[in-house]
């Protein structure tokens, strides 16, 4: 069983940053790959960035050269660093580990 619990979130400006936290229990974090998912009202959830264990990522077209997707093993936490921010990338942000996920954070970007 992991638990994770995102932070970070809150409502911000167009064009203004946000990081986000995931914060992981158990000691096997450092072996899985994590995603960032996020899902705005009346949407499908979507992929938004991925950290493979090795450190290696991919990245949704529409968050390529803004957000950016870390991990710190010794935390057990996962971060995304969301730059340039833009009233599409309003949603609930949720991070995925191991097939479990966590209770999601709100990101609400005004004009």
């Amino acid at each position: 069983q992991v638990q994770l619990v995102e932070s970070g979130g809150g409502l911000v400006q167009a064009g203004g940053s946000l990081r986000l936290s995931c914060a992981a229990s158990g000691s096997m974090f450092r072996i899985f790959v994590i995603d960032w998912y996020r899902q705005a009202p009346g949407k499908q959830r979507e992929l938004v960035a991925t950290i493979f264990s090795g450190g290696s990522t991919n990245y949704a077209d529409s968050v390529k050269g803004r957000f950016t997707i870390s991990r710190d093993n010794a935390k057990n936490t996962a971060y995304l660093q969301m730059n340039n921010l833009e009233i599409e990338d309003t949603a609930r942000y949720y991070c995925q580990l191991g097939g479990f996920w966590g209770q999601g954070t709100q990101v609400t970007v005004s004009s």
